[in-house]
């Protein structure tokens, strides 16, 4: 399963901005940022084009931390950075294990990422068991 498999399948696609779970302003599949405002409508091709775009940041982020990954770790990876973007990555213990090919530590570390404000969400969790499986 590749990064954008992963956050079709985990992010879903709204057309119209609306507010995460963790109260983000986002649209179509997951997309954040400075862009993205209340009453804000995309086309699905914005939606499409916006997650490829997003995607292939994720990756050259990752790149400059986590150099050497391949797939399926760099889909592990970089649906993880999507998700919750590179400042959460680059200085966890995440980071440092995969840096070390540690995959089975890895694969158990990942699992600690799916809570919002102190509470585990079931997507989450669904979330990071898909990606922990890609990085065993």
């Amino acid at each position: 399963m590749t990064a954008e498999d992963l956050a079709r399948a985990f992010e879903g696609c709204r057309l119209t901005a609306y507010q995460d779970v963790g109260g983000v302003l986002t649209i179509g599949w997951g997309h954040c940022g400075k862009d993205v405002y209340a009453g804000l409508v995309w086309t699905q091709q914005q939606a499409d084009d916006a997650l490829t775009h997003d995607i292939a940041c994720a990756q050259a982020q990752i790149a400059v931390y986590s150099p050497n990954l391949q797939s399926p770790q760099l889909d592990a990876i970089t649906d993880f950075v999507f998700n919750l973007g590179i400042g959460n990555y680059r200085t966890s213990t995440l980071c440092q294990l995969v840096n070390a090919e540690n995959w089975s530590q890895a694969a158990i570390e990942i699992l600690k990422w799916d809570h919002v404000g102190g509470v585990v969400v079931p997507g989450l969790l669904r979330r990071r068991q898909a990606e922990a499986a890609l990085l065993c």
